[in-house]
């Protein structure tokens, strides 16, 4: 199925919150890294995208929507290729996404700076932007606010939602022509949440 939203938020975005709100509202299944993990058979198409050679449909062929990575890192081929798709861009305060991604996805025991092949190829392509960066605080905000820069100036304003996940489900449901349901806004994948599962996934490794 051609994807119906294509989201171009970084990861700590509110990503997994967002993720299980379009689930809930009909565009669902959505496409997160969670999926890369639970489906290692996708590597090698994603390894081959970053190489220039993407299939869309091979990879999102069980999806109508995509947040965060590695999604995010092929925006501009991705609302491209799916021109008809929305456009969710999701963001936060620079400094406390910085912070929250030195403790969850870009920590010192992360597996995307930390793993086995192929997963290594696949995340120095996903990652690949930052170099040694990743924990340098004024680069990695720069490259935060550049990103949406970026969004904003190339995605035509009726096409992009600029969206805050404690924004709750209004301005969400009305960029997307839905109503707006009776159970609250999902919040999930809190930093203490991923710490919590990260330790228990160490402990039973």
């Amino acid at each position: 199925m051609p994807l119906k939203i294509v989201g171009t938020g970084l990861g700590r975005t509110g990503t997994m919150s967002l993720k299980r709100a379009l689930e809930m509202l009909g565009f669902g299944p959505c496409h997160h890294m969670m999926e890369v993990f639970q489906h290692p058979e996708s590597v090698p198409l994603w390894i081959e995208a970053a190489k220039g050679r993407p299939s869309w449909d091979a990879i999102f062929k069980d999806y109508a929507s995509a947040v965060d990575y590695p999604s995010c890192k092929f925006w501009r081929e991705l609302t491209a290729y799916y021109s008809d798709a929305y456009v969710l861009h999701s963001v936060r305060d620079p400094n406390r996404w910085f912070d929250s991604t030195q403790a969850t996805i870009f920590s010192e025991t992360s597996p995307a700076l930390n793993a086995p092949p192929p997963m290594n190829e696949f995340f120095a392509a996903i990652l690949g932007d930052f170099g040694d960066r990743i924990h340098d605080r004024d680069f990695m905000i720069a490259y935060f606010k550049r990103h949406t820069e970026e969004v904003e100036r190339t995605i035509p304003k009726k096409r992009l939602l600029v969206y805050e996940a404690g924004q709750g489900w209004e301005p969400l449901c009305s960029f997307l022509g839905v109503s707006v349901p009776s159970e609250p806004f999902p919040l999930v994948n809190t930093r203490e949440e991923f710490i919590a599962r990260r330790a228990a996934q160490t402990k039973n490794a």
